[in-house]
């Protein structure tokens, strides 16, 4: 029998490892209940908020959508970027460094299954939020938005494979790095207002995040009528960045990646430290 091809060995080692993790979330119905029931009730926070204080009606719909695209962000920064110290910590990084096979498969394995339940759980929040709160949604272009949420996801994905890399290198401040990056990464990325509120100098910085750029473009699309005066950038122009940004932070995470591999066989260590 011959050997399989390169990518037979890529993709068998994405199903491999996203297998479990989606099988792992049918079977825990507990954790599928507070992955929705808790992140709804922060989406229903500022709601009432915005309530209070008379926002105009959009507004309910943008922390609608950013509540259930805050649930993209925080499966990558726990399921991606520290993914590879919490294996170096229980002990099975030594596998991955020397199964013949890519280690960014084994990561955007582990993103694919985790995808599964971020999916149900940003579903969950937008269906609900929406029927109780009555949020009016105008899709202007429908391949638009298909086209700005998956470019999101993909150039978020692979800055999540780009920090597991620098998480790995520099040893024990990893889970202090996800600590330190939650919040803040939730004012400057807008989840619950428009971005273009901090200033075009702080959201120009915070464009770095694809988030930010993917949420302002899908509240355009969503909410064409109200969003002439928040936006930041034009949909098209917040989408030609986004494909920009997935093909560098793909670059960078391979690169990252190769250097972490070629550290430990040659030096027997898996950070710049020696941890």
């Amino acid at each position: 029998m011959s050997a399989p091809s390169q990518w037979t060995v890529f993709w068998r080692t994405v199903v491999g490892r996203a297998y479990p993790r989606i099988i792992g979330a049918q079977r825990e119905k507990s954790w599928v209940f507070f992955e929705i029931f808790l992140p709804l009730l922060q989406v229903t926070a500022y709601v009432y908020i915005y309530r209070a204080i008379q926002a105009p009606p959009e507004f309910i719909g943008f922390v609608v959508l950013g509540g259930a695209m805050s649930a993209y962000w925080l499966n990558v920064l726990w399921s991606m970027a520290t993914q590879l110290y919490w294996e170096k910590e229980t002990g099975n990084l030594e596998l991955y460094i020397v199964a013949p096979t890519s280690r960014m498969a084994i990561l955007l394995g582990m993103a694919m299954g985790g995808l599964f339940a971020t999916t149900l759980r940003a579903v969950a929040v937008i269906t609900i939020g929406t029927v109780l709160f009555h949020v009016s949604m105008s899709v202007s272009s429908v391949p638009a938005l298909v086209g700005v949420f998956l470019t999101t996801l993909v150039a978020l994905y692979g800055m999540g494979m780009l920090l597991s890399s620098l998480f790995l290198l520099f040893g024990r401040e990893a889970w202090h790095l996800s600590n330190l990056l939650q919040e803040p990464v939730s004012l400057v990325s807008g989840f619950y207002f428009p971005v273009r509120a901090l200033g075009q100098v702080v959201a120009a910085a915070a464009s770095i995040l694809p988030i930010t750029l993917g949420l302002d473009a899908m509240r355009q699309l969503l909410f064409p009528a109200m969003l002439g005066k928040f936006r930041f950038l034009s949909p098209g122009v917040e989408l030609a960045i986004l494909v920009g940004l997935a093909i560098l932070f793909l670059f960078l995470s391979h690169r990252a990646l190769a250097f972490f591999e070629k550290l430990a066989r040659r030096d027997g260590r898996l950070s710049v430290r020696g941890q």
